[in-house]
This record gives structure tokens, sequence and C-alpha cells, in this order.
């Protein structure tokens, strides 16, 4: 008895170790798996961000074509407009016949009879195949379809709505890098003038022609500089990251951008871009498709009051044999075989009559789904009469400071370079300089983001507008 009991116990713990043994190297071989799975999502792109090819030269409307491939929001909405399209394929289906083929066997246990043991059925054996064109006649298809095409309307607005706000996102994102690479190119000179002032102040201190002080100024100045340098390459970086996340399917900064902010596109009179807003606004247009909608639905409701018909042919054999002729059936006066092709035909009209008042709870809900649908009509008129003054304005005056912030860049440059020559020949202060340093970078980073600034609020205009 000990022994078997031995040998059971033995038996279990041999079987427990070897079920332990297989679990371990099933979880080893699954976290290998997910090591070489994540380990593999890496190299397309450090691959991609230290290729030994060219970088990429992009445009704005290259910037702009990627984007749409890859930007989630506006593939979400396009796929709105996608589905929306077969709904209304499908409702207009359902105004159409349709045709189907039917096949059926039925057997039935005989008792001696020719129909066999049940008498709701027509034989022992019966074979159905018929062909079968049906044709459904009710007024909420109707109401149903042209509430696709308002629907299908809307989503397709939606999808414009989705395509402009992308368009402001990657010039916001575009000219963010533009600005930034021209900053840190400020950054850069500022950077070698306040070391070649510090050497000038050295050498003047040398010859005994200005105080120890100047040179201290000039070296914090120096030092100044170079941390602005530091933090001018950090934002570039930044810049360029949040541009590949919206260009590139994988993880890509090997790209240049084309710099044309010195080629700023003209605006359009105020009354042409009123009349453009007026006829391509997406937003206007989304309501107005969205104020139909809820009208179909209230006539999709009320159909629900009015009688439907559906008519049905029927062509094809119902015979106790899978035949075009049968024998004569036993007991009959036919001679000749029978014919089992032949045709039928059915006319149905439903009438509705009581249901609780569920359809005119339908009706109430659909009007104030239409009362709501104008009020959003209403807003959104409004809204876009606020939002093309606002924009209009934004580019008028960005347009205007454009030339002004230009000047002052460029009297800034001649204000540092006489300043300068000044301080070597005795006639300025450290302080001075140091101004017109710091005066200058100011200028050329405010001319920067001017230009900038310019193009965004076109963008911004071209969403309520569009293109011009």
């Amino acid at each position: 008895m000990k022994r078997s009991f031995y040998l059971r116990t033995i038996f279990l713990l041999a079987i427990f170790l070897v079920v332990n043994v297989m679990l371990t190297q099933i979880a080893s071989a699954q976290a290998k798996l997910s090591r070489n799975e994540l380990a593999a999502s890496f190299p397309q792109a450090a691959a991609s961000s230290s290729g030994s090819g060219a970088p990429v030269t992009i445009t704005l409307q290259d910037a702009l074509s990627r984007a749409r491939g890859n930007s989630v929001e506006f593939q979400s909405a396009v796929a709105d407009a996608g589905i929306a399209h077969q709904q209304k394929v499908q409702a207009r289906a359902a105004l159409l016949p349709g045709v189907n083929v039917n096949s059926q066997f039925l057997y039935t246990e005989g008792n001696g009879t020719p129909t066999g043991r049940f008498v709701a059925n027509n034989g022992v054996h019966e074979y159905i195949a018929q062909g079968n064109a049906h044709q459904s006649l009710a007024v909420a298809d109707f109401a149903e379809f042209r509430r696709s095409q308002a629907a299908e309307a809307v989503a397709r607005a939606k999808a414009e709505v989705a395509a402009r706000g992308l368009v402001v996102t990657v010039v916001r994102s575009y000219y963010s890098l533009v600005t930034d690479e021209r900053k840190y190119a400020t950054a850069q000179k500022a950077d070698e003038e306040g070391r070649r002032f510090l050497t000038i102040s050295q050498q003047l201190e040398k010859g005994g022609e200005v105080a120890h002080s100047d040179v201290i100024k000039a070296e914090i100045q120096f030092q100044q500089v170079h941390r602005d340098l530091e933090e001018a390459q950090l934002a570039m970086e930044k810049s360029r990251l949040e541009l590949a996340v919206l260009l590139f399917p994988n993880f890509n900064q090997d790209f240049t951008v084309v710099d044309d902010l010195n080629s700023p596109q003209p605006l359009p009179d105020y009354p042409e871009a009123e009349a453009m807003a007026a006829r391509h606004n997406p937003d206007l247009q989304a309501a107005l498709a969205g104020l139909h909608e809820a009208g179909s639905e209230v006539d999709v409701a009320r159909a629900e009051y009015l009688p439907a018909l559906s008519l049905d042919y029927f062509y094809g054999i119902d015979a106790p044999q899978f035949a075009v002729h049968s024998p004569p059936l036993p007991g009959s006066f036919a001679s000749a075989p029978v014919r089992n092709l032949g045709y039928a035909a059915t006319a149905s009209l439903t009438l509705p009559v009581w249901n609780w008042g569920a359809t005119h709870s339908k009706v109430k809900q659909a009007v104030i789904r239409r009362q709501f649908a104008q009020v959003e009509l209403n807003a959104t008129q409004k809204q876009i009469l606020a939002n093309l003054h606002s924009s209009y304005d934004e580019a008028q005056v960005a347009r205007r400071e454009m030339e002004s912030l230009g000047r002052s860049a460029e009297l800034a440059a001649e204000s540092l370079r006489l300043t300068t020559l000044r301080y070597r020949a005795g006639e300025s202060t450290v302080l001075e300089v140091v101004d017109a340093q710091n005066t200058l970078t100011q200028a050329r980073n405010a001319n920067d983001d001017g230009q900038a600034r310019y193009r965004l609020a076109v963008a911004n205009l071209q969403t309520v507008t569009g293109n011009f």
C-alpha cells in the first residue's frame, strides 16, 4: 500500500515538474517574441533618422499632402464621409426591386397518402427552386433616402472642416520650424558678435583704453547669448520633432523645409472674402445639411402613419420532384406529365392602426431635433461672421506690421555696426553696445515671428473663406 502511494506521489511530482518546465519555456518564448517585436519597431525609425542619403526637402504643399495621410482626425472624418456615402447607397437600394433565388427541400414522413404524415405539407418530398423579385413601396423608404443624402452632405462638410483645421495645424508647425531655424541662425550670429565684442574689449583693456568692468560686462553678455544659442537649438529640435510627427508614418527627422516667408500671399478685399465665406464655408454647409437631415427625420417619423405596399413575383418550381416535368399524381385524371415550372405573384398592403403612441413620440422627437438644428444654424451663421471679421483683421494687421518689423531689423543691424565703431573710437559705452546687440536679436526674432504670424493668420482666414 505504501509502495503504491509513493509511486503515485512520485508520478504526480514528475507530471508537475514537466508541466512547470513547459510553462516556463512558453513564458520565455513569449517574452522573447515580445522583445523581438519591440525591437523590430525601432530599426526603421533609427534608419530613417540617421540615413546616409540626402535629406528630403519639403515645401508647405508637400507637408499638407503628407499630413493628410497621417492625421488620425482627418482620416476619421474622411472615413465618416465614406460610411455616410455607403449608407446613402443602401437607402437608395431599398427603393429598387431586389431579386433572390430560394432553394429548399422538404421531407415528410409518409403515411400512405400523397401529402404524407403532416397535412400542412404538399407531399412526402417537396422541392422548391424559385426566383423571387421583391419590391417594397413605402413613403418611409423615400424619406430615409433623403435623410441619408443630407447625412452624407453633413459628413462631407465635416471632412472639409477637418481638412481646413489640419491646414492650420500644419502651417503653425511648419512655420514654427522655419522661424526657429531663423532664430537659431540669429542666435549664432549673436554668439559670434558677442565673442567678437569680448575680444575687442579685451584688446582695448590691454591698450589701457577701457576699464576692466567693460571686459566683465562683455563676458557676461557673451555667456548670455551663448545660453540663448543653446535654447534656440533646443526650440528648433522640438519644432522639428513636432512637424515630423505630423508628416511621416515613421520617426523621420532627416528632412529640410523650404523657407518662403519672404514671399507673403496677398489678401483679397473684404467683400470678396465675405462672398467666399458665404459660398464655401464648411461649417455653414454642415449646419444647413444638418437642418435638412433633421427635416428628413421628421418625414421618416411621419411616414410610419402611412400604409406600406410590397409586391413579390415568384418563378420556378415547387413540386414533389426536382424536374421541369413530373409524372401525373396518383388518382388524378391527367395522363400527360405535369409541368412544374410556373410563376406566382403576391401583393401585400400594411395599414398601421395602433402602436400605443410610439409613432407620435417619434414625430415629436424628430421635431425637437429639427428645432435644435435651426438654433445651431443661426449660431453658426453668427459665429462665421465673427470669425471672418476677426481673422481678416488679424491678417490685415499682421500684413501691415511685416514691413515695419523688417525695417526695424535693418535699422537695428545698422545701429549695432555704428555703435561698435563708436565704442572702438571711445565715443560710446559698453552698455550701449550690449543694448544694441540685444536690440538687433529682438528685432530679427520679432521680424521672423511677424512673418510667421501673417502666414498663420491667412491659414485661419482660409478656414472661413476657403483658398484664395
